[in-house]
């Protein structure tokens, strides 16, 4: 996948005036509008999330319901058939209008989100079809009983709301509000997707605080007090919808919904008493978590490689790998349940016993009267309700050590092959409720030589498998409580998520940062790789650098924008304007095709003086909308024009980030990205050279260009502590 690095604010001299002309009421207004967009954003994105639970719980309950009809009068057959081709026919949908309306829907969508907000613009990653398939299609997978999640794709669809919301309009459709003329620029649109990405958090699971901490954990690679300010008031206004909606739904005006899904429900309340003796099955927990969860991320990059092959092959591929797994997931869903025994009903149980119809821990499913399905009450569920039957207090008795064991290998699977399908899916939900169910069977495992009931165990699990691979710790575990509405587990939670991400980190990296390098995105990480430090800058750059003169002839700056790729070029000023040659400043690509297009040129190599402020404001060169503006060969200039000049000084960002040619580069790295960059200039350092001797981006702090250049020290040892498995194993 194509992508671009994006940049803060460039200061040439029409954004100086704008600001300097600035007046007190417009600065109000700008500080008004910031606050006015986390509100919408918030209730937007609190609707979009009640909207897509209520969708689902409706539309798979009603499948549940007229197959467990089927299931009651003894008609499996057709109870298969009608199950299967739903979800089939679900999959199918979703499938089509994702491979064929916007591709950039398929995946969760964190990892697309992540990477914009550490500078890498990616195409048409928040586009207006992009969300509309993102909604659509994740409530149609998720209703297809595929084992995926829906907390992904919420992420991503609050990003798109916050920067279609942020870009003021279209252009193209002649929709231009003045009033978000303000937000065209890199830092304001990336501070409001990392809002519309903490909401999303938020909505998935009602936990605002957790939403908060997961943008800034996980997502966010720049934060400041005012953007943490604007993001939690953006999860409370989620939190205030979701809770006002909910209470419409419990007066049973919502369908199916309310009976069923992890908005709805505190999953236990049970007074967590525990004492010393329950630490070491804890810690057994923990640590196993974190092999889990690294083998789990292991073997999703391995499928992921595979299915990009197939899918490399064209639509046709992508879909037809879509319902195969669709298929597949089908017939374990309902085949496996019949692999366990019935098992009696409990004479204590507070609720309905067996269960007949949508929801509940107890399914009847093929049993006789009395009895119920223990296996089906998870497979013939959806995830949440799936997940709120393994957190369920008081039900250590229910689930047979076979069944648990049968659906975590089950669930650990279907996760790993539904996720890359081409179709939404998020992976926060699978691995909870794969979690959960590894955590069940410990907790059986240890039940005698601890006092913790197996549904706490469930939630320790989860954890230890989301800390295993997420590779997140606060952020986790603030969503945990706030899910399970239980603080006494704060002291278990903490241990057990430092533990599995502490195991974990020493086998491969998290989940999304694999996923973004199998993608292609050049993502900064906040340190260093060490074999860095034994290099300078001077040893990565590579050439040809293109220069332009400070008055430069229109045929050059045409031939070097349509022979290269390059977004930013040095300005130097020789004489006669200088008395040596030096370095003016840098201008950016989108701002050389403005200038082409508005056709400022001047007939002699001479400044142009203030007359060309005349063909200009300061929003021609702001940040452009999602369709990333004109191109060069869009545009028409005839050889009288190509002969003639443009001024470049009045352009050029006068004051770029440079760096001496000797600097190492992990110092260099922690400037570029901390300072949010997209150019580096590199200067040299003794003077009577060139005043440039080249540009660092992104892309030259890969490890993979690096290390083409000096593959020396891809033997080296600096690097990061890591255990490598031995070549045998590499089996894909």
């Amino acid at each position: 996948m194509s992508a671009q690095s994006k940049a803060s604010i460039t200061k040439n001299d029409y954004f100086k005036q704008d600001w300097r002309r600035r007046e007190k009421i417009q600065t109000l207004q700008y500080v008004f509008m910031k606050w006015m967009m986390c509100f919408f954003i918030g209730l937007l994105v609190g609707l979009v999330g009640f909207c897509n639970n209520l969708a689902v719980e409706n539309i798979a309950g009603t499948k549940f319901v007229v197959t467990s009809n089927m299931m009651l009068a003894r008609r499996y057959t057709t109870a298969f058939l009608v199950f299967a081709s739903s979800n089939f026919g679900l999959t199918l949908f979703a499938s089509l209008i994702t491979a064929f309306i916007a591709p950039e829907a398929a995946g969760s969508g964190i990892p697309e989100v992540k990477a914009y907000l550490n500078g890498v613009d990616a195409p048409a990653i928040f586009s207006l079809r992009t969300l509309f398939v993102k909604i659509v299609g994740s409530i149609s997978a998720v209703s297809g009983s595929l084992v995926i999640g829906k907390a992904g794709p919420m992420v991503h669809t609050g990003a798109c709301i916050a920067a279609l919301m942020g870009q003021g309009g279209s252009k193209k459709y002649g929709l231009n509000w003045k009033w978000l003329k303000y937000f065209k620029n890199d830092r304001d649109r990336r501070d409001l997707v990392t809002c519309g990405s903490a909401a999303g958090m938020a909505a998935a699971f009602r936990a605002p605080v957790g939403g908060l901490l997961f943008a800034l954990e996980e997502m966010a690679s720049w934060w400041r007090s005012a953007l943490l300010w604007r993001a939690f008031f953006t999860t409370a206004v989620v939190a205030i919808v979701l809770r006002a909606l909910i209470d419409v739904c419990l007066s049973g005006k919502c369908g199916l919904f309310g009976k069923g899904g992890l908005i709805m429900f505190d999953v236990t309340s049970a007074n967590s008493a525990y004492h010393i003796w329950d630490v070491p099955p804890v810690l057994f927990l923990a640590v196993f978590g974190g092999i889990c969860g690294s083998l789990y991320n292991f073997l999703q990059d391995r499928v992921l490689r595979i299915y990009n092959r197939i899918n490399e092959r064209g639509s046709a591929y992508k879909i037809v790998l879509a319902l195969a797994i669709s298929i597949f997931t089908s017939c374990l869903l309902f085949g496996l349940p019949w692999l366990a025994s019935c098992r009696p009903c409990p004479s204590d149980t507070s609720e309905p016993c067996p269960t007949i119809g949508r929801n509940g821990n107890y399914k009847k499913f093929q049993c006789p009267p009395g009895h119920y399905n223990d296996l089906a009450s998870l497979f013939f569920n959806t995830n949440d309700d799936a997940i709120k039957n393994l957190f369920s207090k008081d039900t250590d008795a229910e689930f047979h050590h076979l069944s648990m064991l049968i659906f975590f290998f089950t669930c650990f699977v279907l996760s790993i092959f539904s996720y890359g399908i081409v179709a939404p899916a998020g992976l926060f939900v699978p691995v909870i409720v794969t979690g959960a169910a590894y955590g069940r069977f410990i907790g059986m495992m240890f039940g005698s030589h601890s006092t913790l009931n197996h549904g706490l165990f469930a939630v320790l699990g989860s954890a230890a498998l989301l800390g295993g691979s997420m590779r997140m710790t606060v952020s986790l575990c603030v969503i945990i409580l706030e899910l399970t509405n239980d603080l006494l587990l704060l002291p278990l939670m903490m241990l057990v998520l430092l533990i599995s991400k502490t195991v974990a980190d020493t086998f491969n990296g998290n989940i999304y940062d694999l996923i973004m390098r199998l993608k292609g995105f050049p993502y900064l990480e906040c340190h260093a790789e060490p074999y860095l430090r034994q290099l300078a800058v001077c040893d990565v750059v590579t050439g040809p650098l293109q220069l332009f003169s400070g008055i430069e002839k229109v045929g050059n700056i045409v031939h070097v924008l349509k022979t290269t790729g390059h977004n930013g070029f040095p300005v130097v000023d020789e004489p006669p304007l200088s008395h040596s040659p030096v370095l003016f400043g840098l201008i950016l690509r989108a701002h050389l095709v403005e200038l082409l297009k508005k056709k400022a040129f001047i007939r002699d190599p001479v400044p142009a003086g203030s007359d060309a402020f005349n063909h200009f404001s300061a929003d021609d060169f702001a940040k452009k909308g999602l369709d990333h503006g004109d191109r060069v060969e869009n545009i028409q200039l005839t050889d009288e024009e190509m002969d003639m000049f443009i001024d470049l000084h009045p352009f050029c960002n006068t004051s770029p980030y440079t760096v001496v040619e000797t600097m190492s580069l992990a110092k260099a790295l922690v400037l570029f990205r901390e300072v949010g960059l997209r150019h580096l200039l590199v200067i040299p350092k003794v003077s009577g050279r060139v005043p440039v001797v080249g540009i660092i981006t992104r892309h030259d702090f890969m490890p993979e260009h690096v290390l083409s250049l000096h593959p020396s020290l891809a033997k080296s040892k600096w690097k990061r502590l890591r255990f490598k498995l031995p070549p045998s194993v590499k089996f894909f």
